[in-house]
């Protein structure tokens, strides 16, 4: 008879899965990564090797997996632009094919399933900030579509589990996050300014930099993770989380160059296809159900992010 809830997160050596993993081991949890090392690194889990509790496993989730777990958290998926639509077609296999087959999983040995959603369901938004009610303004042929669309069938798939198989299931909509374990070559804006800020390279600013984000750390946005597979059953989610401070891309480069000291210049570049004007959170159901928000504030995020990066570079890495 097992007595620590066994847990299995997929893309589990990424930027957020590693953090989440570490999270899970303190909690107690018997932990199972799988990743098919895409994007995810092993740099990201290799602290946790020694610990007893820990495994992990090679595999692509677009392929049937069994083993025994109590619950899922479902991250494997490229999340930058530049990686996902590497291989579009691939992308959206991950999220139906790797929806389909972690919730066939979930079927079998009855366990709870978490859906890493994205706030890219909400397309270029009309309503803002967004509220899990609006259903988006999302192109479904452009270049961006196997990542909004794929993670758009992928929420279908997972209520209509839940409503003809009664499976257990909880969709969290993540906006940007950010944070120390980023692929420094992920094209995300957070990573790209400390970069190229810390090496003194031109700062690219796409469009006029009016455009808008809302930056989570990445321990908040674990937290609500957390927070939201643990909750009741009949809170299934979608859940919107994410820092409702909004910050233009102008501002945050203007805070990195002043936390970096660098001499970096700025360089516009066009506006990348169905790229979105604003992103911003309603987190209030978070709020209520949860009692969850965000509690790093950028400043401090920026610090322990821009730290990080400086070691990589100063080791070779980047």
């Amino acid at each position: 008879m097992h007595l620590k809830t066994r847990v299995l997160v997929t893309g589990g050596s990424g930027f957020v899965g590693s953090h989440l993993c570490e999270r899970l081991l303190k909690e107690g949890c018997d932990v199972l990564c799988v990743d098919n090392f895409f994007t995810g690194s092993k740099q990201n889990i290799v602290h946790l090797l020694d610990n007893p509790y820990f495994e992990v496993l090679r595999h692509d989730v677009t392929f049937p997996l069994y083993v025994e777990v109590d619950e899922i958290y479902n991250l494997a998926c490229p999340a930058s632009p530049i990686h996902y639509q590497n291989d579009p077609v691939q992308t959206t296999k991950v999220n139906v094919h790797g929806s389909i087959n972690m919730l066939g999983l979930a079927r079998r040995v009855g366990a709870r399933i978490l859906q890493a959603s994205t706030s890219e369901v909400y397309g270029d938004p009309e309503m803002h900030p967004q509220k899990e009610s609006y259903w988006g303004n999302v192109n479904c042929v452009g270049p961006r579509s196997c990542y909004d669309e794929g993670k758009r069938c992928a929420e279908t798939l997972y209520f209509d589990y839940h409503r003809e198989h009664g499976i257990r299931i909880k969709v969290a909509r993540i906006f940007n996050t950010y944070g120390p374990r980023m692929h420094p070559n992920d094209g995300r804006v957070v990573s790209n300014f400390i970069i190229q800020a810390l090496k003194d390279l031109p700062i690219t600013v796409y469009g006029d930099g009016s455009q808008t984000r809302s930056f989570c750390y990445v321990d908040d946005l674990v937290e609500g993770l957390f927070l939201l597979m643990t909750s009741p059953d009949k809170v299934t989610g979608p859940m919107n989380l994410g820092n409702p401070r909004e910050f233009t891309i102008l501002e945050l480069a203007e805070r990195v160059l002043e936390m970096t000291g660098s001499k970096s210049s700025l360089v516009r570049e066009p506006l990348p296809v169905d790229d979105p004007r604003q992103r911003k959170p309603d987190i209030s159901l978070a709020a209520k159900v949860l009692d969850w928000e965000p509690k790093v504030h950028l400043e401090e995020g920026l610090r322990l992010t821009v730290d990080y990066f400086d070691r990589l570079l100063c080791e070779g890495v980047c």
